[in-house]
């Protein structure tokens, strides 16, 4: 409720009447903390649109088409359904930047001078629910595929998470003309991501093996993020999915100033092979709204992680799991190839990825053994590899991550360097 009190005082800044678009995943504490924001966000005099069950990106795209002044997901993303957590979409569809994520924080916490200024009688907030939120996302997704094509005759197998994509997606590419083997499309509050989903894409990867499906996707519990799955059983994540856009928007001469956003985990291979197409790639931390950040500062238009997060800017201002997948079955029908064909554009150098729980979260470069093994790691590596260490934004564990040419080394070294992570930290 105080968060939905400091959202509605930091977004009134217009002479008009204030609205926040409200969506939520699937989630068993949805309910509750939907009726806590909205109470929150009323008693400040703004105005609640409710639109239930809603990927995030359908919200950030719900919140600009409806003008309203920002928009709210309830949702841990790809957390077990015992975690939730709340993010902050702009009215134009962006993430808040972090200076007011931490006023919102900070207004949360010291709520004294919110008790002064809230409203009362007429001029607290009402909250209305949006009846045709769903039928306008859909028809936002579809008309991001060239007009005409469809997806007739395509068998497709299709992991929902038992997320917020449960409703959405199936409709998207039925409507499209797609024959779909349907997984994680019945939640009861409890199942989202469990064993399924962006996570755990082998049991798609399965179905679509039993079935003899041309393409697979697993979305995760919110739909930002899409892993997909070739006509063989090959997994792809996102830097393979980058490189694929990237080489075909540069073919169609769409890729602005030749450049794609990754992160600083995004693997070397991804790098590699842009530069042998003369193109770029430019690093941010790890994260989606510094992927966006770049995107739209730079003026760049595709951007992504490994995990599955694509930004398509000039589609959307956010990753989108359906959007991503609608956009490689583009090129798939448009240079008449199979997903296995297009994945080998890129070919991934070996990285080995380890997480550690931690019960703590000091800096890693603070702790004098950790700072030693990095060190002795990249001594070892040379120009041949990297080390990333860093913490989880999630969850409590830190991620090792090494990168080089020779596998068994790499998860020696990784191994080396989690052990005493887990030994100071753990």
């Amino acid at each position: 409720m105080q968060v939905g009190r400091a959202l509605a005082y930091v977004i009134k800044k217009r002479d008009h009447r204030h609205r926040v678009v409200v969506g939520k995943d699937t989630r068993l504490s949805g309910y509750m903390i939907e009726t806590a924001l909205t109470s929150g966000i009323c008693s400040m005099g703004v105005d609640v649109l409710l639109i239930g069950p809603l990927p995030t990106p359908g919200v950030a795209f719900i919140t600009s088409n409806m003008r309203a002044d920002a928009g709210v997901m309830i949702s841990a993303s790809h957390n077990p359904y015992d975690d939730n957590g709340i993010k902050f979409f702009s009215r134009e569809g962006f993430k808040l930047p972090d200076d007011i994520e931490k006023k919102i924080e900070n207004l949360t916490i010291n709520n004294r001078h919110l008790e002064k200024v809230r409203p009362t009688a007429t001029e607290i907030g009402k909250a209305f629910r949006i009846e045709d939120a769903i039928g306008r996302y859909i028809v936002f997704l579809k008309n991001t595929l060239p007009k005409g094509m469809m997806l007739d005759g395509m068998k497709i197998v299709l992991d929902c998470a038992h997320g917020a994509a449960y409703r959405i997606a199936p409709t998207v590419f039925s409507e499209l003309g797609a024959r779909l083997e349907l997984l994680g499309v019945k939640p009861n509050g409890l199942n989202i991501n469990e064993n399924c989903g962006a996570l755990y894409p082998e049991a798609a990867r399965k179905r679509l093996l039993e079935t003899g499906a041309d393409f697979g996707l697993a979305l995760d519990g919110d739909g930002d993020r899409a892993i997909l799955i070739d006509e063989k059983g090959e997994i792809l994540n996102g830097d393979k999915v980058l490189a694929i856009c990237a080489y075909y928007l540069s073919r169609y001469k769409t890729l602005k100033n030749q450049t794609v956003v990754g992160t600083v985990m995004s693997n070397f291979g991804l790098e590699i092979a842009l530069n042998s197409w003369g193109l770029k790639l430019f690093r941010v931390p790890v994260g989606d709204r510094y992927v966006v950040e770049a995107l739209v500062n730079r003026d760049y238009n595709l951007g992504g992680e490994p995990s599955g997060h694509i930004v398509f800017l000039d589609h959307h201002t956010t990753g989108d799991g359906i959007l991503t997948a609608l956009q490689i079955l583009a090129i798939m029908l448009s240079e008449d190839k199979p997903l296995s064909e297009l994945s080998k554009l890129m070919e991934p150098v070996p990285q080995c990825l380890i997480n550690v729980p931690v019960k703590r979260r000091p800096p890693l470069n603070s702790i004098p053994e950790i700072e030693r093994a990095v060190r002795k790691t990249e001594e070892v590596l040379g120009e041949n590899g990297r080390v990333i260490l860093r913490y989880s934004g999630t969850e409590p564990v830190a991620r090792v991550m090494v990168e080089g040419t020779d596998e068994v080394l790499i998860n020696n070294l990784a191994s080396d360097i989690a052990e005493i992570i887990k030994i100071k930290l753990g």
